[in-house]
C-alpha cells in the first residue's frame, strides 16, 4: 500500500479508503486505481484477516449436495454470501455425526466469522463466541433455528388431498429419528385430516428401514380392504417419486386412481418441471434469512426460532394437474 501511495502521490490513508471501498475524490480514486493496475497490487487476506479479526469466510456444513434440496439449498447460501462479500467454506458431512463435530472443530480452529449448520448430531457441541445458525434443527434459545413451516406445510398437504376428493389417505415417512422441524410434518399431516374429517394412515419408517417396507404398507392399503387409499402425503419429493413408482408397479395410475404431494419444490435438471405436487419450502428465503442472521451484529438478540411460509405447487401427481 506504501508503494501504491507513492506511485499515485497520495496518502497512504488515501489508499485504504479507495481499497475499501470509501469514498474520496474522484481525482484520487483515478490516480490510486491507476496505480493499484500498474503496480499489480493485490490486498493480502491473512494480513487484513490479522488486523481485523475477521476473514469474510462463513462455513457452511450439510451432508451432501447429492440430495437435490441441499444442492439448491447450497446454491442460494453462497449466492447471499457472495452479495455481501463474503466467502463460503463447504463442509460435507454425509450424515456422519462424528464428522460433523469434527468439522465444527475445524472451521472454528480456522477463524471463520460464523457457521451455518444443518446438522443430525443430537449431541452436537456447539461452540461459544461464534456465531452458529441451525436449519431444521433446535438446539437451544442461544442458537438460533431457521426452518420452513413444516407443521403448516402437513396441514396444507391435507387440506389439499381433501379437497381434491380424496376418501382415505396416508402420510409416508422415512428418516432421522431426531426430533426436528421435518418431523413436523407428519404432525401437520395428522392435525390436518382430524380438522378436514378425512380418514388417514401412518407409515413412518425407523432409519435405515428398506424402502420395501412401503410397498408392504400400500399392498395393504390397497387391496386388502375395503377402503383402499386414494391419497398419499409424504415426507420428501425423493420418497414421492419412489412411491409413485412402487404404485405404478402395481399396475395403479397417480393421479388417476392415488394422488401423490410430496414436500419440498424440487424441479427436475434444478429448473424446470416439479418432479411432483408438492410443498415447496421458500429455500431463497431460506438462505437469505440464514445468511442475515449470522452475520448480524447483534446475534445475542435474535429469535430461537424463525419459520418461513411454504406453499402448495400442483406438479401432475393430484387431479388438479390434469
Amino acid at each position: 500500500m506504501s508503494d501504491v501511495a507513492r506511485e499515485a502521490g497520495v496518502a497512504l490513508g488515501t489508499v485504504s479508503k479507495v481499497i475499501n471501498g470509501q469514498p474520496v475524490g474522484e481525482s484520487y480514486r483515478l490516480r490510486v486505481e491507476a496505480a493499484v493496475k500498474k503496480l499489480n497490487y493485490r490486498v493480502n487476506p491473512s494480513a487484513k484477516a490479522l488486523k481485523s479479526n475477521r476473514t469474510s469466510t462463513i462455513a457452511f456444513i450439510i451432508p451432501n449436495t447429492i440430495a437435490p434440496f441441499f444442492a439448491l439449498l447450497t446454491h442460494y447460501i453462497n449466492m447471499a454470501l457472495e452479495k455481501r462479500g463474503y466467502k463460503m467454506m463447504l463442509c460435507f458431512t454425509e450424515y456422519d455425526r462424528d464428522r460433523e463435530q469434527e468439522y465444527v472443530s475445524m472451521v472454528v480452529h480456522n477463524r471463520v466469522d460464523g457457521i451455518i449448520a444443518l446438522t443430525y448430531n443430537p449431541k452436537l457441541e456447539i461452540p461459544e463466541g461464534i456465531p452458529f445458525v441451525t436449519i431444521d434443527r433446535f438446539f437451544s434459545v442461544s442458537v438460533p433455528c431457521i426452518a420452513s413451516d413444516n407443521f403448516g406445510g402437513g396441514q396444507l398437504a391435507a387440506k389439499k388431498l381433501a379437497e381434491l376428493g380424496c376418501h382415505r389417505v396416508a402420510c409416508l415417512r422415512s428418516g432421522s429419528s431426531l426430533t426436528n422441524e421435518p418431523s413436523k410434518r407428519k404432525d401437520g399431516f395428522v392435525s390436518g385430516c382430524m380438522e378436514a374429517g378425512l380418514p388417514f394412515e401412518v407409515c413412518n419408517l425407523t432409519d435405515g428401514a428398506p424402502l420395501s417396507a412401503f410397498e408392504v404398507f400400500l399392498r395393504h392399503n390397497l387391496f386388502d380392504t375395503d377402503t383402499p387409499l386414494d391419497g398419499l402425503f409424504c415426507g420428501t419429493d425423493l420418497m414421492a417419486w419412489d412411491a409413485i413408482k412402487i404404485l405404478r408397479n402395481l399396475g395403479l395410475r397417480v393421479p388417476e386412481d392415488v394422488q401423490v404431494i410430496g414436500f419440498d419444490g424440487i424441479r427436475m435438471f434444478g429448473d424446470q418441471d416439479y418432479i411432483c405436487s408438492t410443498i415447496v419450502q421458500p429455500v431463497p428465503d431460506l438462505a437469505e434469512t440464514a445468511v442475515n442472521m449470522v452475520l448480524s451484529n447483534d446475534f445475542t438478540g435474535l429469535p430461537p426460532l424463525i419459520c418461513l411460509p411454504v406453499r402448495y405447487q400442483a406438479g401432475g401427481t393430484t387431479r388438479d394437474s390434469l
